[in-house]
């Protein structure tokens, strides 16, 4: 092997991920793949004439972040949108929305993403306030979680909304006195009209609102627009040491896109893309997922996997509960009934499709188990790995269900309002006290042996992973009625690595550092084991590397 790298990283902190091998100090890459892992005068030594030769300089070296839960279209467009983050009073968001309008004049609808809920000091605005904050010109909001959108009196004219109209279970037009909506549009078969509006005409998040594709077809202009947006976004995510993402949202104009971009090397992150079942789609759609699999199986864009949702999500009390929210009767909304959702997994599971599932509520996390299993019971026990997303609150007694079907935990860390980013839920509001200790309940789900993994869920929270990770290791302790459970470093950055890339059928090939596994490599600008938990992230990434090509230099 003398002299045969292309590329070694000497000098570093290396986190292999295998538990046989578990540190090293440096990696060599030929090729594509990992060479070998050892210290760093025998890793120097297999450095080849004119081989790329990184000092990591006591940084940590590990495989390349897997982000297993993003919606990347929608992200790559959030960061050319109107940026609402961090805009949590009426006056500001006047301010901004105009000055972003004024500096966009021929923006056919200004869309704000990242907008918080209470925005009008407290309360959520409706469409006279954004009448009020840009008059003359259509203006849309969404909130972080994308579940919610408002609009002002124009949008929803142009969208053919503001009488209301028909939408999809589980969505609503929020109607007012009189007859006309209010502006508040409570997710995707409600605010979708709008989104048509947009800069991109929707398309970045037509794989979220139908799975179906651009109509009418796109024009190459359109086209080479879009492939622009991804790739900006694919870049974004490399620069924070992602080497893979998994989609949560599809369509085949997105797989096509992402195939143009691999084919002229423009493709800085591999990505797995599912077919997304919506609840008013026939059954026989999901041919369609299998249409997407047979067609898309590299090792850079492939399919194989089928997203549904089953619930809303908490702040709109659109999440299904098994008891009403304190001082309501409200349970939450489902988008797809138990039976309708058990024969969709149940069809799902017999042709070999994985599924990942939208669960919010602990009422949403009983039913998807259930779909679970039933496909278990008619088709037999397999090693299906199906996903649950998002579990914000679990009941109990359904704790040890998820390792007992053979599903998986998929959770996003700065969800929680433990983290850094959303406020905590004030007591009495939206949940229950005794529901506080099973409310993102990250270490109890480890607990029980159920797989857990990690991601962003960007743009719902920026695509930073060390934020990410510093939200399960080092989370707010707000005490009495939580019961908060921190995660050790290893668990979290196995659930962001090699545990990633075992839910993808991809363990044994990638998500660890060893010889004959992909060569996808971060590099840390420092050493993330004396890092404070608290502090770690300022820790960046400084190199990423995806199939032994350079894909971020800091």
């Amino acid at each position: 092997m003398a002299g045969t790298a292309d590329l070694v990283i000497l000098n570093g902190k290396v986190l292999t991920m295998d538990g046989a091998y578990p540190r090293a100090e440096a990696v060599a890459l030929a090729g594509a793949t990992i060479l070998a892992v050892g210290s760093t005068a025998d890793i120097r030594d297999l450095a080849a004439p004119g081989a790329r030769v990184i000092d990591a300089a006591g940084g940590t070296v590990l495989p390349g972040f897997i982000d297993s839960h993003v919606h990347l279209f929608q992200g790559s467009a959030a960061l050319e949108f109107m940026a609402m983050e961090g805009v949590e009073t009426a006056q500001r968001a006047a301010q901004t929305i105009r000055a972003y309008a004024d500096a966009n004049p021929g923006e056919p609808m200004i869309l704000g993403t990242g907008t918080a809920y209470g925005l009008m000091d407290g309360r959520n605005p409706t469409r006279h306030d954004l009448d009020a904050m840009l008059p003359g010109r259509p203006l849309a909001l969404l909130a972080p979680d994308i579940h919610t959108l408002w609009a002002n009196t124009m949008a929803l004219e142009q969208a053919g909304l503001l009488h209301g109209g028909p939408v999809p279970e589980g969505s609503v037009i929020v109607m007012e006195e009189g007859g006309t909506a209010s502006g508040e549009l409570q997710e995707t078969g409600a605010f979708g009209p709008v989104l048509k509006l947009s800069r991109t005409g929707g398309r970045d998040m037509l794989g979220y609102v139908t799975g179906a594709e651009p109509e009418p077809p796109v024009t190459q202009g359109e086209r080479a627009a879009d492939r622009r947006l991804l790739a900006k976004g694919l870049a974004h995510a490399a620069s924070h040491g992602i080497t893979t993402m998994h989609n949560m949202d599809g369509n085949f104009y997105q797989m096509e896109l992402l195939s143009d971009l691999d084919a002229a090397g423009d493709l800085k992150c591999r990505m797995q893309v599912p077919f997304h079942l919506k609840n008013y789609d026939p059954l026989d759609r999901l041919e369609e997922a299998a249409e997407m699999r047979r067609r898309y199986t590299g090792d850079r864009v492939w399919s194989g996997r089928v997203k549904m949702f089953m619930d809303g999500v908490i702040d709109t009390k659109t999440a299904m509960m098994t008891r009403p929210y304190p001082g309501t009767d409200m349970v939450g909304e489902p988008v797809f009934e138990p039976d309708h959702f058990n024969a969709a997994s149940i069809r799902a599971d017999a042709m070999g499709l994985q599924l990942s599932v939208h669960s919010i509520g602990d009422l949403a996390t009983r039913c998807t188990l259930d779909g679970y299993e039933a496909a278990r019971n008619a088709n037999g026990a397999r090693d299906s790995r199906h996903r649950i997303e998002h579990i914000e609150l679990i009941h109990p007694d359904d704790l040890p269900r998820i390792h007992a079907l053979g599903a998986v935990a998929s959770l996003q860390p700065r969800h929680s309002p433990l983290g850094d980013y959303f406020p905590i839920v004030p007591q009495g509001t939206l949940l229950h006290d005794d529901q506080y200790p099973y409310a993102y309940a990250w270490q109890r789900i480890r607990d029980t042996g159920a797989p857990v993994i990690f991601s962003t869920d960007w743009p719902v929270v920026p695509v930073d992973v060390m934020r990410n990770i510093q939200c399960a290791i080092a989370p707010a302790q707000p005490g009495v009625p939580w019961d908060v459970r921190p995660q050790s470093l290893m668990d979290t950055l196995a659930s962001y690595t090699s545990g990633n890339a075992w839910v993808e059928f991809n363990e044994g090939r990638k998500g660890q550092l060893i010889p004959g596994q992909m060569g996808d490599v971060v590099v840390m600008d420092r050493d993330l084991e004396t890092c404070a938990p608290d502090a770690i992230h300022q820790a960046r990434a400084v190199l990423t590397i995806c199939g032994g090509q350079v894909t971020y230099s800091a």
